[in-house]
């Protein structure tokens, strides 16, 4: 099976979008450490899920936490989760919206994809803008055989308030039971030949993944 690595630029945006790297986990099941950096094809994680984003974003972000130096080589800015205690994705994608809202006022949208998904779909953010204009949603999810993928998501900036205090003054830590209180949309992807979304959790999902990019 062939991946194609041809990203097409994106026409008709009306709308500046950053786009958010969720490294913030612990990888417990990849055996710990940063799972983004992890050999595939003879590169890092990282670069395939940058590579898939090029053209589709305006410009991109990193949420990490620890020491940022260890991602130099990707001359990104990183950001740590603002919400103490390994809060989860939640807190990196709030974390993305006050970074963006604090350093690009003028952005009012701003895309998250984890990072350990290397066949994430070129027309992933055209897709998502799209549907989310046409529904009038806030919120635009990707969907693949009926699954939903919350932490892939393109989101309303404005929303970071109703976030921070949803996460502070109850708790919240799921994704969709904070989405569910505001208008989403979701975006069907096929799942052949392959599901886009996979995303790579264990050291068998990568070498899956090496026997594709081969």
């Amino acid at each position: 099976m062939r991946i194609s690595k041809t990203v097409p630029k994106v026409m008709g945006k009306d709308q500046s979008i950053v786009g958010l790297l969720l490294a913030g986990g612990g990888s417990r099941r990849m055996g710990g450490g940063d799972k983004c950096l992890r050999p595939l094809g003879g590169r890092p994680l990282l670069a395939h899920v940058i590579e898939r984003l090029h053209g589709q974003v305006d410009k991109l972000v990193l949420n990490a936490n620890g020491d940022a130096s260890r991602f130099t080589a990707f001359n990104l800015p990183v950001v740590a989760d603002s919400i103490p205690g390994m809060a989860g994705p939640l807190a990196g994608i709030l974390t993305g919206m006050e970074w963006v809202r604090a350093h690009n006022p003028d952005v009012a949208m701003m895309l998250s994809v984890p990072t350990d998904g290397p066949f994430l779909p070129l027309d992933l953010v055209p897709r998502l803008s799209a549907a989310k204009l046409a529904a009038g949603a806030r919120i635009a999810c990707a969907r693949s055989d009926g699954r939903p993928h919350p932490p892939i998501s393109l989101w309303d900036v404005a929303l970071a308030d109703d976030l921070r205090r949803a996460m502070e003054g109850e708790e919240m830590r799921k994704i969709d039971a904070w989405t569910a209180r505001h208008a989403l949309v979701h975006v069907d992807w096929p799942v052949e030949p392959l599901d886009p979304f996979f995303n790579a959790n264990r050291p068998e999902d990568l070498d899956w993944a090496e026997g594709l990019l081969a």
